[in-house]
């Protein structure tokens, strides 16, 4: 990451590298002898008798004594909800623990190879320094010199520059050479004897077995063991101790797995230096240096990113959900770069939702509905949710997860499941999945399954919806995709999916309650938008995501709790403390009434548009296909009282049809949501129950199926708008018999009703006004106007009233 902030400048004036070998040499003397205090005191005088300049010593006098020390960069690792490791995400591979988790062969073979004095000095060795300073002054070659205190100092320096994101304090930190390399040195060494006298020497090793680099991208003696060689830093024997414990002069030169030759010399001089300072004996240095490298390797597979989360029923999708999640949730950092930070280094373990068993199946599945490789190009996406706690159980599709800037054929990057925030897919018009919305308004406006409504018309005026928060003008007309017109049921027009039917519900209720009773269970644009009010869009025209609406169906199983999807459990930092992840936010969307009659409607949907489809055999299960108007999307989304699934199939890029084209060997002459998406619902979900116990959905009310009982009252003698505007009231549905009949009502006044006053009906059903047209003039008595309404139309023709 590169700030936008100006690098800070270097502090302190220029040095050259006489001026800055003899302050070394006069601050270790001196320190040595009595602490960093008195060093600074005897400096001046030491500068007099020396000839350094005052400008050095004020340079050395600047030189601060107190380490800049941050939190180290640890990885985070992402896991399954059963602890199965999906991905890490790290900067610098790193995990931090104590030192009584490291061996003490690891801990002898860094003191031998870095620092056989450790014990002995102060934070800086005269000897070495001497040493290495005269041959970087007779020689071409360089030398060390640093103690293991110096070099924890310098790392910790660069650490601290990193986290501020600072490249010039960055370079100063690794500076090697001329006077800018002695400078270093000096405040290293002034840095290196403050620190010894505050920190043990167990803690100083112990913070530089963590903080060191062993390796390319790997830092830390227990990454370096777990990488390496598959154990723990504790369990690591002397001969692993050697290798890693070599690996630090050059982290890219001695790595094991790219330059095993080099590693194992370098290895070998490990075991050497420990043979010489008596931590093993000749034997184990004899077996140590005839062992070939290689062959004591065991390298693990670090998980870096999400592509490396395929390898878990290719969970790369859901891998990438989550770490979006965590990308823009401000539960994880004021802004977005402090949520990447948290993420790359914070050492995160971050637990979700994701069950391997249901996420191979549901891979699995998706592709054998439309193969990864399949000459359609077809895409398929598959959502389960978790009712009643929203937990994403599983998330697939027939690609392969991408994210690198060269992609194969059949890889992908982007997320069909998820919002476009969360996977930069657009989303899909739902077409029938949707009309379940207009169902639970119609149930909440008192209207019943039973309830028979005219699905002939397949256009209206744009006037005949009601709309509280919207004006609509013109025509709207559409066609039945599945199912085909006429008077039927509302159950019938349900499982049948009769397009017809659904606009006359939308017709008769305010079309705005639909569009509230979607938003209630989380349905909402794959844009974050909210689902527009429009006629179209009853017949699922917005662009949603799969995971939107299997979260929405669930709210139907959960008897009516709708909880937001969710993909992560906890999130535990480096020490043991929960951070707040973000939650399900379960809240009553509907009534417990209405989603047991929704159940019971959605499961007649076997009887119905996916009657070719296998069921859940012993299991209750209730769900709708969908098909746009062309067949371009198809959808299935059902549920049991366990899990809630979508499934949608269509070309991701375009609204293409499916039609007229082989796919998975098949010939499909017009897709639906029975053809392809439907039977890949069934097969997941049947293997996805297996071992569950049989859950049951809750009993329908008689209200809900039946609808409420309503007498219809007298209106004889009322004018037809009074009439009507007295059945409205009381739900029922009016229509006027455009031939007027004797009655004894005055003409032009109602003459009754069919059924006739008295009748008891359920609300909704069609009561017919009929006008009168006075007496009969022949004088035959007809009943009028005393609330028993005409004559039945099936009476005999001598006795119906008509002229």
């Amino acid at each position: 990451m590169v700030s936008s902030v100006p690098a800070r400048p270097r502090q302190g004036r220029q040095v050259n590298a006489l001026q800055a070998l003899a302050l070394m040499l006069a601050f270790v003397l001196v320190a040595g002898l009595g602490g960093v205090l008195a060093a600074a005191l005897v400096m001046p005088a030491v500068a007099t008798t020396s000839g350094i300049t005052n400008t050095s010593v004020d340079l050395f006098e600047a030189l601060p004594t107190e380490l800049e020390e941050v939190p180290l960069s640890e990885k985070s690792t992402v896991l399954a909800a059963d602890g199965t490791l999906l991905a890490t995400f790290y900067t610098q591979n790193r995990i931090i623990v104590g030192l009584d988790q490291i061996s003490l062969p690891m801990q002898q073979a860094v003191v031998a190879t870095e620092d056989r004095r450790f014990y002995e000095h102060g934070g800086v060795d005269l000897a070495g320094i001497t040493r290495a300073a005269i041959k970087n002054f007779t020689s071409e070659s360089t030398e060390g010199g640093s103690t293991l205190t110096q070099q924890y100092v310098k790392n910790s320096l660069i650490q601290a520059a990193l986290d501020r994101d600072d490249p010039e304090a960055i370079a100063a930190a690794r500076e090697t050479d001329g006077m800018e390399g002695y400078a270093r040195k000096l405040q290293e060494a002034k840095l290196a004897v403050a620190l010894e006298g505050r920190m043990t020497k167990e803690e100083i090793l112990q913070g530089y077995l963590n903080i060191a680099q062993f390796g390319i991208s790997v830092y830390g003696v227990e990454a370096a063991a777990q990488h390496y060689f598959s154990v723990s830093a504790k369990d690591l024997n002397y001969i692993q101790a050697a290798t890693i414990a070599g690996i630090t002069k050059g982290p890219t030169e001695f790595d094991p797995v790219r330059n095993p030759e080099a590693a194992q010399t370098r290895r070998n001089i490990v075991l050497g230096a420990m043979l010489r300072e008596g931590f093993i004996d000749q034997e184990q240095y004899d077996i140590g240096v005839a062992a070939p490298l290689t062959p004591t390797l065991t390298v693990g597979q670090t998980r870096l990113g999400c592509m490396t989360a395929n390898a878990v029923a290719n969970a790369g999708y859901f891998c990438d959900y989550v770490t979006k999640v965590i990308a823009q949730n401000p539960a994880f950092g004021p802004e977005p770069e402090d949520r990447a930070r948290l993420l790359y280094q914070g050492g995160l373990t971050i637990t979700t939702t994701l069950d391997p068993r249901l996420q191979a199946i549901a891979d699995a599945e998706v592709k054998n509905g439309v193969p990864v490789a399949d000459p359609s190009g077809l895409g398929s996406a598959i959502s389960v949710v978790e009712p009643g706690s929203g937990k994403i159980l599983a998330m697939a599709q027939n690609r392969i997860y991408n994210s690198s800037a060269v992609v194969n054929p059949g890889e992908t990057a982007v997320n069909w499941n998820t919002d476009s925030a969360y996977g930069s897919s657009k989303g899909f018009a739902p077409g029938s999945t949707f009309k379940p919305f207009t169902l639970v308004r119609w149930l909440q406006e008192g209207h019943s399954l039973r309830e028979v409504i005219d699905a002939r018309p397949e256009r209206y005026d744009m006037k005949d919806f009601n709309s509280s928060c919207a004006s609509f003008t013109g025509e709207y007309k559409f066609g039945n995709a599945e199912g085909k017109a006429g008077v039927m049921t509302v159950l019938d027009a349900t499982k049948n999916s009769v397009n017809s039917g659904y606009i006359a519900m939308a017709s008769q209720l305010d079309i705005c309650g639909v569009f509230d009773a979607a938003a209630s269970l989380g349905v909402h644009k794959a844009n974050g938008a909210p689902v527009d009010v429009l006629p179209s869009n009853v017949l699922g025209s917005a662009e949603i995501a799969p995971l939107t609406m299997a979260a929405a169906f669930a709210g139907f199983a959960a008897n009516g709790v709708f909880c937001e999807p969710v993909a992560i459990t906890s999130v535990i930092d480096t020490n043991g403390k929960e951070i707040p992840v973000p939650q399900a936010n379960c809240r009553p969307a509907i009534s417990p009434e209405i989603a047991a009659a929704m159940n019971f409607a959605l499961s007649h949907v076997w009887q119905g548009t996916a009657s070719g489809v296998p069921d859940l055999p012993g299991r209750p299960s209730a769900g709708k296909t969908g098909t746009t108007s062309h067949n371009e999307y198809t959808w299935f989304v059902g549920y049991t009282p366990q899990m809630a699934t979508a499934v949608w199939v269509g070309f991701p890029d375009a609204m293409i049809p499916v039609q007229r084209m082989w796919v998975n060997g098949q010939f499909v002459r017009n897709a639906y949501g029975s053809t392809i998406a439907a039977p890949t619902w069934s097969r997941f979900m049947s293997q996805a129950h297996d071992g569950l116990p049989v859950a049951q959905f809750a009993a329908p009310g008689t209200a809900q199926i039946e609808g409420v009982k309503v007498s219809v009252p007298n209106v004889a003698g009322r004018s037809e708008a009074d009439a009507r505007a007295r059945l409205r009231a009381l739900g029922f549905n009016v229509r006027t018999d455009p031939t007027p009949v004797f009655s004894g009502s005055p003409a032009g006044t109602v003459a009754g009703t069919n059924p006739g006053s008295g009748s008891a009906l359920t609300k909704g059903s069609v009561v017919t006004i009929l006008m009168s047209q006075g007496p009969d003039p022949a004088g035959t008595p007809v009943p009028g106007g005393d609330g028993d309404g005409p004559p039945d139309r099936n009476d005999p023709p001598g006795q119906r009233g008509r002229g």
